[in-house]
């Protein structure tokens, strides 16, 4: 595994990796809250999961620096699409803790009307594009968006996000390459967790770093500690606004650990070595922010301790309000929002299926 240091690819951008913070005192609050409430709702619908009252879902537990400190970076034009574990960027953006329970409860408040797996959050006002099932095959897309900004002159960038096992796929290739010709604004994120379900990262390639498979494709790519949210956001910050004024690609790996299962179907006992998990906990973000934080004197236990009341309260009153919302009106939603006006063979689909349900509602 690679020591978890921030090393810079590119000789001319040392500043990437920079853990100096141009964060305001009250931006650092903000953030760390929104790191702890990452881990508090991650921890409930693990365990709301355990209970069978939703199904499987995928933890973030350990990795909250990546997802967060980089969604902050983002500026509201901008457009971010992720993959199934950036519960923190979704938030940072601006999904409330409803619309994250909503969608994996899958009922009449989900704003996909549960049409995608667990995890899959989307948020057409928020430039939040649903995620897609296949490992990676959103990462085009992501680059088609950001290409669409530049031939219409509009200054934002894309933010999107994979892990170390998502630069397996072709989509992944596929992406970076054209990212690279056409130069376009997007800030790739690979959250290099070090396992892809059980396949350790030095079984997912022999190169040096993740980083360096920039280079390949004629852009720059760096490596940063994924655990240190303030160099997460310092290299995210400087590569969107890079994009921005129309310098291209960047490529970051943040170098992050995942510290329990790949999802609730999992047993990480398996394949991870119980020693290494518990080194890498000696190094989580949150305690790492924790501790900047407090030593300039802008935080304290107390004020975690009412922080952790306020959120648990939070979360604890959404998923109550999700319990007790109605569900989705199935089978009418496999037939909506295919078309502007349903089609005659919709139509005629919808009355037989319709026919079908009212003869097994008799027939028992």
């Amino acid at each position: 595994m690679p020591e978890m240091e921030p090393r810079n690819l590119s000789e001319s951008d040392s500043s990437l990796t920079t853990t100096k913070s141009s964060l305001s005192s009250d931006e650092l609050i903000r953030m760390f809250r929104l790191m702890l409430l990452t881990r508090i709702l991650d921890a409930k619908i693990v365990s709301i999961n355990r209970q069978g009252r939703i199904g499987p879902v995928i933890s973030c537990a350990g990795e909250e620096a990546t997802m967060v400190a980089s969604a902050f970076a983002l500026k509201k034009e901008d457009w971010m699409i992720s993959s199934y574990r950036e519960m923190g960027a979704h938030l940072v953006r601006g999904t409330s803790i409803d619309l994250i329970l909503a969608q994996l409860y899958g009922n009449s408040n989900d704003l996909l009307k549960g049409r995608q797996m667990s995890n899959s959050w989307g948020n057409k006002e928020l430039n939040i594009v649903p995620t897609a099932a296949p490992i990676g095959a959103y990462l085009p897309m992501a680059v088609g968006i950001s290409l669409a900004g530049k031939l219409r002159k509009q200054r934002f960038a894309v933010l999107t996000f994979m892990g170390d096992g998502g630069t397996s796929s072709s989509d992944f290739h596929i992406a970076m390459n054209f990212a690279g010709v056409y130069r376009t604004p997007t800030v790739f994120i690979c959250r290099n967790n070090q396992w892809a379900i059980s396949l350790p990262v030095s079984m997912q390639t022999a190169s040096k770093t993740i980083a360096i498979k920039a280079e390949a494709y004629g852009f720059e790519g760096i490596q940063v500690d994924g655990n240190d949210a303030i160099a997460v956001y310092e290299a995210t910050k400087n590569a969107l606004e890079k994009a921005r004024r129309g310098g291209g690609p960047t490529f970051i790996e943040a170098l992050t650990y995942r510290m329990g299962p790949h999802s609730t179907a999992d047993d990480p006992s398996r394949y991870q070595d119980k020693a290494e998990v518990e080194k890498m906990k000696l190094r989580d973000p949150l305690d790492l922010l924790r501790n900047k934080i407090t030593e300039m004197g802008i935080w304290n236990s107390e004020m975690e301790k009412q922080a952790t009341k306020e959120l648990e309260r939070e979360i604890a009153s959404s998923i109550e309000r999700q319990e007790k919302t109605k569900l989705l009106p199935v089978p009418d939603l496999y037939f909506t929002d295919v078309y502007e006006k349903e089609t005659a063979n919709l139509i005629e689909q919808k009355a037989e299926l319709a026919e079908y349900l009212h003869s097994e509602e008799h027939s028992e």
